[in-house]
């Protein structure tokens, strides 16, 4: 997983996933809103686009949240805890 959240998301325009101006900056907002480190939200990503298909802000939200207070620091964490809330 990309530690740095900017390349990270160059990296998803690379593959294809062209998020508009609005999605990014809502992206940065719940990154300071949750006090949420670059690992954290490239993690909430990583599983908002797994499970739902597209990017969904009000998801990406309320599982960065959960990432935030469940101290999710890897996408192995990430992938245990969206498996605990039976979303995967």
């Amino acid at each position: 997983m990309a530690l740095n959240l900017g390349d990270y998301l160059d990296d998803l325009y690379g593959r294809g996933f062209k998020f508009g101006d609005e999605t990014i900056g809502f992206i940065y907002f719940g990154k300071t809103y949750t006090g949420a480190d670059d690992r954290q939200v490239i993690a909430a990503i990583e599983m908002t686009l797994k499970i739902q298909k597209s990017f969904e802000g009000s998801f990406f939200m309320s599982l960065l949240e959960r990432f935030v207070e469940g101290k999710v620091r890897s996408k192995a964490q990430a992938l245990e805890k969206v498996k605990s809330l039976q979303l995967l």
